[in-house]
């Protein structure tokens, strides 16, 4: 996904980092950033609205609904500011 926004939005980017051989090693560092952020972001949104083990074992389908709530809009946050940045 990123990579596609660099090459339309940042095409002097794109190319020079294309043409020193470093678009891949680039373009895998701001996916470990982009998951690693996920995931801590994801943990404390679910922590701040009580979306929990508890929650989990007493109402299975809430908590898949919720949680599925949380993921996307912790994907929204991380392409806001990572991605599209």
């Amino acid at each position: 996904m990123y990579k596609r926004y660099l090459k339309e939005h940042h095409s002097a980017r794109y190319q020079a980092l294309l043409l020193s051989g470093r678009l891949n090693s680039y373009l895998a560092d701001i996916d470990a950033q982009a998951e690693e952020q996920l995931e801590l972001l994801t943990q404390q949104m679910a922590e701040c609205e009580g979306v929990n083990e508890e929650l989990k074992a007493a109402n299975q389908m809430e908590w898949v609904r919720r949680m599925n709530s949380i993921q996307n809009r912790a994907e929204e946050v991380i392409k806001a500011e990572l991605i599209f940045a």
